[in-house]
Parts: C-alpha cells; structure tokens; sequence
C-alpha cells in the first residue's frame, strides 16, 4: 500500500492555514528514512506559491513525529520557528498527554516510546518564541463571511486527535489527519495502525464519519492519502468507499472550486 506524508493549506479571507507540518530536516529520529533530512520541503513551498512568511496559523491534528517536523528548522545551530508569523495550534489534550511521558499504541505497544526528543525540536521552541496557543478540540478559526473553519474531535489514533473542517459558499471539506491512513479505511473501518492509543475508538471514529459523510458532496482529504488524495464517501458493498471523481456532478464542481489545499511533500 502506498502512503503519502503532506502537508495541506487552507486560505480563507484573512487567513492561511498550513495542516500537519511533516518530518522537517535536520531532526534526529528512529525511523532511517526520517532521520536527519535534507529535503527540498521549503522549495516545494515556495513553488506552490506559499511563503513561510504568509502562514497566519499552523494547525496540528495530532503531535506524531511525521505531522510536526516543519513546525521549525535548523538557523544557526538553533531551533526556530519555520513559519515565523503564524499562530501555531496545539490540542490542550495531545500536549497534555505527549508531554506527560504518553507513548504510542494501546499501552505503549507501537514500541516507539516518548516523543521526548520531539517535543524538544518540534513544540518547545514554539512554545519559547510565544507562538502556541493550546486549544480545545472543538476550537474555531474562522467564523465569518461565509467561512467556517473548525476543528472537529476525532480521538482514537491518539487521545486528543483532531481534523479540520472547512465550511464556505455551501461546500464542505475535511482534512482527516490520522483518523484515516489509508482509502482501505473507508471499506475495512477495522483495519488500523499500531500507533493508534485506542483502537476501539478510533474504529468508532472512523465509523460515525463515514456516516455523516456518506452521500454528501463534503471532500475527505486524506493527510496519508497518496495520489489522488481527495474525494467523496460514497457506499460500497456493506461499507463504505472513496470516490475520487470529484468533478462528476455540479455538487462536487461548487465544492472543489470553494475549497482548495496545496501540498508539499515532507
């Protein structure tokens, strides 16, 4: 199966929302191929049209290693901000439970340990230069011309997960971060991850989204998802799966011209 590390941008009026910041460069870790990088992630940035200096907010749906690694970047011998006017959003609950020596998997059983060193280079820095603010999972970005911009409680994969809503002009779009990894996901809502902290509740996540979503022109943008890495919940034999023509009825048209996300590789 194949699997993508992303990071998506919303931009509303006011706002650019930069979701999940990846792996980083520079960063000491155990996986080999996330160990000290030196990709061209800024470069693909910048040719998307994004500057670091045009993020307004940083949201992070979860405090994993591979979705906050670009929260900053190696000046000088020092951690710093990589996007150094942004407000950076971190659940009250993930920090809560990371920062009190959580581990990944049901009872530590990913064998991954603490995210110690993580939240040294990744949250702490943040933290140092006044630019966190730890938030509720229900917490709202936007709210105003149209434009609804919410964070939505999806526990399961980790205690305080949260993906990102997207409301403007009718249309409706989700950013799922990890309460999806794969489209097998939305046919075998059992399958899940061994970093997942409550694998009952992240089955019941993922259940009552594909519900909700079933049928509805609302985009699932999937943060793992490889190419195509977005479309429709529609039902497939007793499930569910997801349908990547998007552009196949007016519905979805209104919705892709609404919402947009931009995506740079770790």
């Amino acid at each position: 199966m194949k699997f993508a590390i992303q990071l998506m941008v919303v931009d509303a009026p006011g706002v650019r929302i930069a979701v999940d910041t990846c792996v980083g460069n520079d960063k000491a870790r155990p996986l080999p191929h996330w160990h000290l990088r030196s990709g061209p992630f800024l470069e693909h940035l910048e040719k998307a049209g994004i500057t670091t200096d045009s993020v307004t907010h940083v949201f992070c749906t979860h405090l994993h290693t591979d979705h906050i690694g670009w929260n900053t970047r190696l000046q000088d011998g020092k951690w710093v901000p990589t996007f150094p006017k942004a407000q950076y959003l971190f659940g009250k609950t993930e920090f809560e439970y990371w920062s009190g020596g959580g581990t990944a998997g049901e009872n530590g059983s990913a064998g991954e340990g603490s995210i110690h060193e993580e939240l040294a280079d990744s949250i702490q820095p943040i933290i140092d230069a006044g630019l966190a603010r730890f938030v509720a999972t229900d917490h709202t970005i936007v709210d105003e011309a149209g434009n609804r911009i919410y964070l939505r409680p999806t526990p399961g994969h980790t205690p305080g997960h949260a993906s990102l809503m997207i409301e403007s002009q009718g249309a409706r779009a989700i950013i799922t971060g990890d309460c999806f990894h794969h489209p097998l996901q939305l046919t075998k809502i059992s399958v899940g991850s061994r970093a997942d902290t409550d694998s009952a509740q992240a089955v019941s996540t993922r259940q009552e989204l594909l519900e909700e979503f079933c049928g509805t022109p609302t985009l699932l943008f999937g943060t793992h998802f490889a190419r195509p890495t977005v479309g429709v919940v529609v039902p497939h034999a007793e499930n569910f799966r997801l349908d990547v023509d998007v552009g196949a009825n007016d519905n979805n048209n209104n919705n892709a011209k609404a919402i947009a996300a931009s995506r740079a590789k770790l």
